[in-house]
């Protein structure tokens, strides 16, 4: 992350230059830092020598496509992804969400929706991070603990596990509430500040996505459960301190 009172840095990863050069012109408009890479390879450089708070990143690219890096990236950093995809299928989305990114928009776009959708997305990861003042940020939960400094779950084996952004705040709006049943509605307006559509399965995909970090079995969960007709309830004592 940016030092705090710095502009946003962002970057840029799609192997057309011209949607590069457009992105990197507007972004620089709003007074925002924009770094850009055409391939993995070279977004690994940049993420090696400069500090990023998003990432922007097309799906497909030469050599290791935006799911593979999207993939890659999460295992080791919570840095937000907002992923562009051309493709229209559905099950590319899922894919993104599944693998960790923050957001998606398809191509073709307007430069101003994806203004939006950065900004809330950072707004989000920002609200986020911040600490109020004189309480803790650890969580304990079953054999669990969150880390809301560093976003990582560590189990009492010493396993450490890295959550994507919607992964996290989902994970915190539970811990907020936990053994209270919570539907999709109120899942995605604590997560994401809007109300669900009927096609939008991204909470679906993130309770997926931290049953499988947590070690939750989808067929029998004993952390996360599903409540039919009700929603979902983290069934755990949660405690908080250091």
């Amino acid at each position: 992350m940016t030092n705090p009172g710095t502009p946003p840095r962002i970057l840029i990863v799609d192997d057309d230059a011209d949607i590069r050069s457009l992105l990197a012109d507007y972004l620089g408009e709003q007074g925002w830092l924009v770094s850009t890479a055409p391939d993995g390879m070279a977004m690994q450089q940049v993420l090696d020598n400069t500090p990023i708070d998003l990432i922007v990143l097309d799906l497909t690219l030469p050599g290791s496509d935006g799911l593979t890096l999207c993939r890659d990236l999460r295992a080791r950093s919570a840095i937000p992804v907002v992923m562009l995809t051309a493709r229209s299928a559905p099950l590319d989305r899922i894919l993104g969400l599944e693998l960790g990114a923050d957001d998606y928009l398809c191509k073709p776009f307007e430069p101003r929706e994806l203004l939006v959708r950065i900004r809330n997305v950072l707004r989000r990861n920002s609200a986020a991070i911040k600490e109020p003042s004189g309480s803790s940020a650890m969580w304990h939960f079953a054999d669990w603990t969150l880390d809301e400094n560093t976003r990582q779950l560590q189990n009492g084996a010493g396993l450490v596990v890295m959550l994507s952004g919607g992964e996290y705040r989902l994970l915190k709006a539970m811990l907020e509430r936990p053994n209270r049943a919570l539907n999709r509605d109120q899942l995605l307006n604590l997560t994401q500040g809007r109300e669900t559509d009927p096609l939008d399965r991204s909470i679906d995909l993130h309770i997926s996505r931290l049953r499988q970090k947590l070690g939750d079995d989808a067929r029998a969960p004993r952390l996360i459960k599903t409540l039919r007709n009700e929603g979902y309830l983290l069934a755990a004592t949660v405690t908080r301190g250091g």
